[in-house]
């Protein structure tokens, strides 16, 4: 779904407001974090959705001693040598 354009003005601390809408449409709340990129002149800000730390995969994830691993690296990481 396409918005409308807004204009927002950075505050002092570097700080923007997304337009409820936008937030609503996207389904992030209060305390969620967001993911920020720089790709040249362009900065996106996403919801971070959890993601693999070594290929940043989002599916077929599991949980080993607080890190989020997907299940492609853990095949290849069991067939690493000792």
């Amino acid at each position: 779904m396409k918005h409308k354009e807004n204009l927002r003005m950075i505050d002092d601390l570097g700080r923007i407001v997304i337009p409820i809408e936008y937030r609503n449409s996207l389904g992030i709340l209060s305390g969620d974090v967001m993911r920020i990129e720089l790709d040249g002149e362009k900065i996106t800000i996403r919801k971070n959705n959890e993601a693999c730390i070594f290929c940043d995969s989002e599916s077929g994830l599991t949980k080993y001693e607080g890190k989020t691993i997907c299940l492609n690296c853990i095949r290849k990481i069991s067939k690493m040598p000792n």
